[in-house]
């Protein structure tokens, strides 16, 4: 019996990467998809499908997370169309800006935050309405980052916003147990996505990268996606408030070398 039947997950950033992948294997188990994008409608019709190559639903919604009052239509939209959200994954983002935080604007501190984490809220919020409406029951799943844990120089903005999600979810864990509603998050390293454009496309660069790695390789978006799928099936329903990193043991390289 496939895990996911008769269940309709809503996914944003499923345009391309982890979200796409994420869609794909969750339709392989039986779930319906909204599929949600910004500004990859391609992406996002390509992915929605290969959802219905599975002979699963899918429609597509564009929406700004970062933008209130578009987060609320998106979500109307799929319950008018699909009747409900069992799950919802969050997994639209922006990199970070790359300055050191004396250099940074607050336009791009602000950029970051109000998508990464400011999605995240809105979504979630929109979210828990929904399926106390419904009488409880659900499963919630934040992407992240390895950097919710690992900061890096340059990344004041992406860690920022990666680590208040990660509190975020816990802080959730809390207040919805009693709901039977599970939030957890999947904290990726270097996964072969658009995101590290630069290591997808130059052997080289990934070569050198895989290096910090101990299994010496990226990952690659469906390994995410299996993830997503135990996460949101009945076999976590005892499993809240949990990160799991995904990164071929990136971030257990603390303290190497000192």
């Amino acid at each position: 019996m496939q895990k996911l039947t008769g269940k309709v997950a809503l996914i944003t950033g499923s345009d391309s990467g982890i979200g796409q992948a994420t869609a794909i294997e969750m339709a392989k188990e039986g779930a319906d998809i909204i599929v949600c994008y910004h500004t990859d409608k391609e992406g996002a019709e390509h992915t929605a499908n290969e959802v219905k190559r599975l002979n699963r639903k899918a429609i597509v919604v564009r929406v700004d997370v970062s933008n209130e009052e578009e987060v609320e239509q998106v979500f109307e939209t799929g319950i008018k169309e699909m009747g409900a959200v069992d799950i919802l994954v969050n997994n639209a983002g922006v990199g970070g800006s790359g300055a050191k935080v004396a250099d940074m604007s607050t336009a791009d501190f602000d950029k970051t935050i109000r998508t990464n984490l400011y999605g995240t809220f809105f979504c979630c919020r929109n979210f828990i309405r929904h399926r106390r409406d419904r009488g409880g029951k659900g499963k919630i799943i934040n992407v992240t980052s390895v950097h919710e844990e690992v900061v890096q120089a340059g990344m004041g903005d992406y860690c920022a916003s990666k680590g208040a999600i990660r509190n975020l979810t816990r802080t959730l864990a809390i207040e919805l147990g009693d709901a039977g509603i599970n939030v957890n998050n999947i904290a990726p390293g270097m996964i072969l996505t658009p995101m590290n454009q630069e290591a997808l496309e130059n052997k080289e660069v990934r070569e050198e990268h895989s290096q910090h790695i101990p299994m010496k390789r990226p990952g690659n978006a469906h390994e995410i996606g299996k993830l997503a799928v135990f996460l949101a099936s009945p076999d976590s329903d005892y499993v809240t408030g949990s990160s799991y990193f995904m990164d071929g043991g990136l971030s257990q390289n603390l303290g190497q070398g000192a």
